[in-house]
Formats: C-alpha cells, sequence, structure tokens
C-alpha cells in the first residue's frame, strides 16, 4: 500500500491539519485502520493522532482518495471529534482514557 498527500490544510484555530491522500494498493480496500497507521507513519505521528474522515474507492480500480484529520495531540482529537468518528477509528474517548488513567 503506497500513500500519497495529495494536499495539506492547515487549520490552526482547530489544532489540526486536513489532509487529503491517495492509496495505490493491490488489494482489496485498506481497512481504516490500516490506512489511519500507514497515514500516521508517513507523517511522523501517534495513530491516535490521525482520524480518518473518508475512503473512496472507485469500482474495479485499485486506487482510493481519501480524508483525514490529523491532530496536534490525541486529546484534542477528543475533544473535537464526535464519538461515532472516534468509535470507528478506535480512539477511546476521554472517559475512558481518564477511567483507565485512575485505575493504573
Amino acid at each position: 500500500m503506497e500513500i500519497d498527500i495529495i494536499s495539506e490544510d492547515e487549520n490552526p484555530m482547530l489544532h489540526r491539519t486536513d489532509v487529503r491522500f491517495e492509496i495505490v494498493h493491490e488489494d482489496a480496500t485498506p481497512s481504516r485502520l490500516s490506512v489511519r497507521d500507514s497515514l500516521a507513519a508517513k507523517l511522523n505521528k501517534d495513530s491516535d493522532e490521525v482520524v480518518v474522515h473518508e475512503l473512496d474507492t472507485k469500482f474495479g480500480m485499485r486506487k482510493t482518495v481519501g480524508y483525514a484529520k490529523v491532530y496536534d495531540s490525541p486529546d484534542f482529537a477528543r475533544d473535537i471529534e464526535q464519538d461515532y468518528m472516534l468509535d470507528r477509528n478506535k480512539i477511546e474517548a476521554e472517559e475512558a482514557a481518564d477511567a483507565e488513567a485512575e485505575e493504573a
């Protein structure tokens, strides 16, 4: 799987960068989590800071276009993103993260 960044738009008010990217893949459309991890590695970020919103593959093609939001920290992602998007990207909500920190 090869990821190419198409555009990066800074959004300093929300502490994030909006990223449009293109993936060339050999097999089926990659999962949201594998795309998130690969994009985080390419951008030198932690995977909890990357929220993949959109993956669009045209029928029969080996190319996927996507949209992600890359936050400055996981806390900004938890504060700004909706719960269903955090669930899709397997990022724990703030309450769960706080509960785990208290248990440790």
